[in-house]
């Protein structure tokens, strides 16, 4: 079965720190690409960041791309969101999507990816 469980999201003050993590599972043939997503109250989700799993190729979106790090440690299944810098409009709920196969589309098209987790509140305020 299946799972990506994120965790490491809470609330921060503008300035601060937070490293998001997704421990995924059941991926008995392995996966193409894992993506962090990100939904604010009343706007669509955005794709933050993904990682290509055949040679560790990252990719961010503008408004992170200088704040975000994405990594994965093989060994423990876990893909990693470092973010730098937080602004209040980072303030979001933070899911990770795993893609079984290659993108038809771009890597932030969230209709790419087959399997995603419950989320992780990352909230920045003063």
């Amino acid at each position: 079965q299946v799972q990506l469980v994120e965790s490491g999201g809470g609330l921060v003050q503008p300035g601060d720190s937070l490293r998001l993590s997704c421990a995924a599972s059941g991926f008995t043939s392995g996966y193409y690409a894992i993506a962090w997503f990100r939904q604010a109250p009343g706007k669509e989700r955005e794709g933050v960041s993904c990682i290509r799993s055949s040679d560790d190729s990252t990719f961010y979106a503008d408004s992170v791309k200088g704040r975000g790090t994405i990594s994965r440690d093989k060994a423990k299944n876990t893909v990693y969101l470092q973010m730098n810098s937080l602004k209040p409009e980072d303030t979001a709920l933070y899911y990770c999507a795993a893609a079984l196969t290659s993108w038809y589309g771009e890597w932030r098209d969230s209709y790419e990816y087959d399997y995603w987790g419950r989320g992780t509140q990352v909230t920045v305020s003063s």
